[in-house]
Parts: C-alpha cells; sequence; structure tokens
C-alpha cells in the first residue's frame, strides 16, 4: 500500500542542501531522498499524472520518476546559462518550460531526447513564469518590472504590461479557470487583473481589477486556490496570508509559525491545506480553516526554498 500511497499523494521539498526530499503528507515522514548535483534547488514542478518531477538550479534542469529511489535523473536539461526560476508541464506532459535569469524562456520537448525546442529572449533576467490554462500561452515576469505574455502558436511576445516601473516581479499566478491573473513584487504589492480574452481585438487583454500592498517587504509566492476562493502570498515578514477573492480581497487569515522567509507555498486539490517552504529548514502543513500547523517537515540542513504538491484525484 506504500506505493500506492505514494502515488496518491506527491508531497516534495528542496532548497540549498542539495537535496529533493519525498515525504508521506500526513506521517511528516521523508521516505526519500535525491541528490541534486552542482547546485541549490529553486523550483519543484510534478507532472499533472504524478510520474515524474521536475527539478531546477543554478543552469541544471533534471527530471526524476517519482517512483523510483534514484538521484539519476530520468533526463538532463542544458542550454540555460543562469539560475533557472521556474519550471512546469503541459497538461499531457508532451512539453516542458523553463524560465531563467540568463533573460530566455525555453520549452522541452518531452518526446524528443534534444535541447530545447524553442527559446523566447526577454531582455532582463525571468524571477517567474506560469502556464496559461489554454495551454497557448506562457506569461512571464521579470527582474525589470515586464510582465510578458509568450503566444506559442504565434511564437511570439503578444502583450506586454509594466505594472509598477522597474520593481522586480517576484511570482505570478492564474487561476485554474483563467479568469484572474496575479503579480506580486519586490514591494509587497500584489497586482490583480480580469482575463479577457481580447483575441483578435488588439484590445486590453488584462483589466485591472485590484491592488493589495500585501506586504511591507518582498512577496516571494503568489498562488491562486484551485478553487478560485482564495489567493496565498508568501514573504521575507516570515507570514503567509490567505486574501478572500470574492470579498474583494479581504484578509482573511496570517499564518504566523515560520522563523524566517517564506519562499515558496502551494495548495491541496481540495484549496483546504497549504504547504509551505522556509528558510528555517522547514516546510509546514496548514489547515486553512483554523490557521493552525497540522505538520511539520524537517530534515533539510539549509533553506528551503520551495515545495510541490499533487493530490489530485482525476486518475
Amino acid at each position: 500500500s506504500a506505493s500506492r500511497y505514494e502515488h496518491s499523494v506527491v508531497l516534495c521539498t528542496a532548497g540549498y542542501d542539495h537535496t529533493i526530499r519525498f515525504w508521506e503528507a500526513p506521517a511528516g515522514k521523508c521516505y526519500r531522498t535525491l541528490n541534486f548535483a552542482d547546485s541549490q534547488v529553486n523550483q519543484l514542478a510534478i507532472t499533472p499524472d504524478k510520474q515524474y518531477l521536475a527539478a531546477v538550479g543554478h543552469c541544471h534542469a533534471r527530471l526524476y520518476d517519482v517512483m523510483k529511489n534514484t538521484s539519476v535523473p530520468v533526463r538532463s536539461f542544458s542550454g540555460h546559462t543562469g539560475n533557472i526560476t521556474a519550471v512546469g508541464f503541459q497538461k499531457d506532459r508532451k512539453w516542458m518550460y523553463t524560465g531563467s535569469e540568463d533573460g530566455t524562456l525555453k520549452i522541452w520537448d518531452m518526446r524528443q531526447r534534444s535541447g530545447f525546442t524553442r527559446s523566447y529572449p526577454s531582455k532582463a533576467a525571468i524571477n517567474t513564469a506560469v502556464l496559461h490554462p489554454n495551454q497557448g500561452e506562457i506569461i512571464s515576469g521579470d527582474e525589470d518590472g515586464n510582465i510578458r505574455v509568450w503566444d506559442l502558436t504565434a511564437n511570439a511576445c503578444s502583450y506586454e504590461l509594466v505594472p509598477d516601473g522597474k520593481v522586480a516581479i517576484r511570482s505570478i499566478t492564474i487561476a485554474p479557470d483563467a479568469s484572474l491573473v496575479m503579480a506580486a513584487n519586490n514591494r509587497g504589492t500584489c497586482f490583480i487583473w480580469k482575463l479577457n480574452e481580447g483575441e483578435g481585438s488588439g484590445g486590453n487583454v488584462f483589466q485591472p481589477l485590484h491592488k493589495i500592498e500585501a506586504h511591507d517587504t518582498f512577496c516571494l509566492k503568489a498562488v491562486i486556490s484551485p478553487d478560485v476562493k482564495y489567493l496565498a502570498t508568501t514573504s521575507a515578514d516570515k507570514t503567509i496570508k490567505i486574501w478572500n477573492i470574492s470579498k474583494k480581497f479581504e484578509l482573511e487569515k496570517t499564518l504566523v509559525g515560520h522563523q524566517r522567509w517564506v519562499w515558496d507555498c502551494c495548495f491541496s486539490a481540495d484549496s483546504q491545506y497549504l504547504v509551505s517552504a522556509s528558510s528555517d529548514m522547514t516546510s509546514k502543513l496548514w489547515k486553512l480553516s483554523t490557521g493552525s500547523i497540522l505538520m511539520e517537515y524537517k530534515g533539510h540542513q539549509k533553506a528551503v526554498t520551495c515545495v510541490a504538491l499533487n493530490d489530485n484525484n482525476d486518475e
């Protein structure tokens, strides 16, 4: 039953100790540790079918088999020349995308072993990139404060936005129903736009909806819950804040418990729980209805910078 359990919930953390850890979510037990050679890990992504885990670091992007206990990657992706800050998969795992501080966004065909199939130049270091649910566009945010929409069909940048001058965009999140896009920046501000399908109209696709002064310092991650009811923001102020989308982004809860910067977080599929990653070397599981910590995942020897969770049941 262990392997069946492992497959039903995949929870991974990684960071500056060059390791990736797999956890039994309810028990808090680490059942597998992979070594990520030559680099810290900046981001993790699990394929929708829970078969593979992508881990990205400085110049290195690697793909691991979730079910196999080996640090040998199934595939390594070389081509980036700086820190890779973003990674994700097309929903049927046809391709993977990466964004990097080298200023490029790259698309990698998962069915062929060669290098990247496309590379989009961004002029500035990319800090964040997300795939639109339509699977045809990637939205990136960079160090110079630009948000860009990359149209994968037209093979070009189709839209550009500068919400707050030169203030670096740290994290972008898009609602699963594609209704909203949000961007968090180094000032702690969160910008929220309604997404209009302005195809062919050439009109303003991002309609300004709201702006939150979410934190007084760096906002490191912003994530919209799967049910599109909440926005979670993490910060250098050691907190995670939960904002109620339907109540005009009213602050619902502040999750306090981490001792240092909170770098990353992700929601469970039912939007009831949140897992966070922090420089305090822990990852924590939070129950959102109460704001309480249900579990701590301890074992990393340095800062935990990223967490990935896939507990979808639509197998």
